[in-house]
């Protein structure tokens, strides 16, 4: 499988543990939608690392995810590599009604979204953090949709076709019923 460019790494803030299968659901929309990991900022669950590592185990590929590092460390060892950092709000620019996208793809640098769980503090707004305040329409909606088409807008559906290497399990897709290999 060849890795999707730009490199793209989730970093989700605000995790509680009510919020374990939405987290769970923002990782696994990472992994299938072509980013290359996940960020679980300021904290350590680790039972949310096993699930995660489990799945790719079985269904092939390679996503990193790290646990408790500080989201204000993360996105200043980001920028501090060269990448950019975009915050998925519904306060950003609209990914239908302007060039955001075009403009984040066309700096060919390596990507760090932003996802909250609550209310982010104010800074994430801030130039200092975030390079881009993306929008999926103006509304309050789900971070894993916004997280979904975000991806697959910035890598225009080739992200859908893309073969996991390494997997144990794979779906033959079909009309009707389910049709499920075990390597």
């Amino acid at each position: 499988m060849m890795p999707l460019v730009p490199q793209t790494v989730v970093l989700r803030w605000g995790h509680r543990p009510r919020d374990f299968r939405v987290t769970t659901h923002v990782a696994l929309t990472a992994r299938v939608f072509g980013a290359n990991g996940l960020i679980l900022s300021d904290v350590e669950d680790y039972e949310i690392k096993t699930t995660v590592a489990s799945i790719t185990k079985d269904w092939g590929g390679e996503f990193s995810i790290e646990i408790g590092k500080p989201w204000r460390e993360a996105v200043q060892e980001w920028r501090r590599s060269g990448g950019i950092v975009v915050h998925l709000t519904m306060y950003g620019e609209n990914v239908e009604t302007s060039n955001v996208v075009e403009r984040i793809r066309g700096s060919s640098k390596k990507i760090l979204v932003l996802v909250g769980s609550q209310k982010v503090p104010r800074e994430f707004y801030s130039k200092e953090i975030s390079d881009f305040n993306v929008s999926i329409g103006n509304q309050p909606h789900s971070e894993v949709a916004a997280l979904a088409v975000f991806l697959d807008r910035l890598y225009q559906g080739r992200e859908l076709d893309r073969t996991f290497e390494k997997a144990r399990l794979r779906v033959v897709p079909t009309p009707h019923g389910k049709h499920l290999i075990e390597n």
